[in-house]
């Protein structure tokens, strides 16, 4: 069986004639903002020219389903995506994709020489994971989730396995959103890993998934990602002395068998650049620059997306946040202020004030301080209204929250992703079907 990485979650398996991928991303930065760390191009005249057998998906998110990426396969190419929500098939078969098949926990697809079963994941409702057979090998692919109890049991009985793809990154979301929050000392793996690999057993054990950063000028490069490729291999030998922590970067191709892995030519049209073996460099103390700063790294807005922006503060966000249900034990249920501040490209901040009970919100003046203040860059909020950029790269940051307070009660964080499944596949589709139409 030949196991190569493409980037971040994205593998391609062979084995005899038989070629299938999995989460493909030919992308780089993808996801708007996720820089591929190691860094890597792609020849897309050799991926336009690839013919796999299938394609499957784990799950929606975006760094997992691109519909940029998808855009260059052949149309005939059959896609299994777990997803429990209509609209996505609909938008992979209106990119022109004619055999788009969900797929159901625990059943066994069969394509060519492989056997591939969607197994459960943590947070059911969004991702899976993914046991890989042929060969009379075992791969599982556990993507980018937390491992359920349940499908552990289920897996145990399969040990020792093969190969484990594990997901080594923890990411750090309210830490850099809310800083006066972040979380100090040392960094502890998390604490069900040991019981979990152990009982799993693999002969080899990939560190999987998170292979980017954010801009190289970008904080949260010290920040987010708090595990290095070294802790997690140190930690694994620890565990599981009997087993081989294998590095594949981007490109990277192993032939595994019965008895040993050995390498593999790599893919052609994965072109690395520059040193691969980088690791991340995590600083627990580093102290993030202010709105304004980072603001001044992007574009000016044009006259028509600053006009959106300024709309959206002044009538566009009460009005969603009166159709959404506030939770009976959030913050904003006791009357209080909050404040939003927008930071232009030349960190230039328009503040905006509104005074919110429960499920009402209104514009007020400054004559009471705010309680809660939230600070976005303009382009930031455009591109969250606009092209469907996801929270974790929006350089959104919260002051002044409760620490008993969840942060993801923050109005404008409400706003923009309630309710907002696929927005950047929308976003998506929207300029690849502008592309395919000619100007009149």
């Amino acid at each position: 069986m030949k196991i190569s990485r493409i980037l971040h979650a994205g593998y391609v398996f062979e084995s005899g004639a038989t070629r299938i991928v999995f989460d493909p991303v030919f992308e780089n930065p993808f996801s708007r903002n996720c820089h591929a760390y190691p860094d890597v191009r792609f020849d897309l005249a050799q991926v336009r020219a690839l013919r796999p057998d299938a394609v499957f998906i784990s799950h929606f998110h975006d760094d997992h389903c691109s519909l940029e990426s998808l855009d260059l396969l052949d149309r005939a190419t059959p896609i299994y995506l777990y997803c429990l929500f209509d609209e996505l098939f609909a938008m992979i078969r209106e990119l022109g994709f004619a055999d788009v098949r969900p797929l159901a926990l625990d059943a066994v697809v069969t394509v060519g020489a492989f056997e591939v079963i969607a197994r459960r994941a943590l947070e059911a409702d969004v991702d899976s994971m993914f046991q890989i057979r042929a060969e009379g090998l075992n791969v599982l692919n556990v993507v980018d989730s937390w491992m359920d109890p349940e499908t552990l049991e289920l897996l145990k009985p399969y040990a020792p396995w093969d190969m484990v793809l594990w997901p080594f990154q923890t990411m750090r979301e309210v830490d850099v959103i809310a800083p006066s929050r972040a979380e100090r000392g040392p960094v502890v793996l998390p604490e069900e890993w040991p019981e979990q690999l152990r009982a799993l057993a693999p002969r080899y054990v990939v560190p999987s998934s998170c292979q980017f950063r954010q801009e190289p000028w970008s904080w949260y490069n010290h920040a987010l990602f708090p595990i290095t490729y070294r802790q997690f291999a140190q930690a694994v030998r620890e565990w599981l002395p009997a087993a081989q922590v294998v590095r594949l970067n981007p490109s990277v191709s192993v032939a595994l068998s019965a008895t040993a892995l050995a390498p593999a030519a790599p893919l052609p049209w994965v072109l690395p650049v520059g040193e691969q073996d980088v690791d991340y460099e995590y600083d627990p103390d580093i102290v993030p620059p202010p709105t304004a700063d980072i603001a001044r790294h992007f574009a000016a807005l044009t006259a028509e997306q600053a006009a959106s922006v300024r709309a959206f503060c002044q009538g566009g966000l009460q009005a969603r946040y009166e159709e959404m249900e506030l939770p009976e034990d959030s913050y904003f249920a006791t009357p209080c202020v909050w404040q939003l501040s927008v930071y232009d490209h030349e960190g230039a901040a328009r503040h905006y004030r509104y005074r919110i009970h429960g499920d009402s919100i209104a514009p007020c003046g400054d004559e009471e301080a705010p309680t809660w203040m939230t600070e976005i860059p303009a382009a930031k909020l455009y591109a969250g209204l606009a092209l469907g950029e996801s929270l974790t790269s929006m350089y959104m940051r919260i002051d002044g929250a409760p620490a008993d307070a969840d942060i993801v009660d923050d109005p404008l964080i409400r706003t923009l992703f309630d309710n907002a499944f696929a927005a950047y596949q929308a976003a998506q589709l929207a300029r690849i079907k502008a592309r395919a139409t000619p100007p009149l």
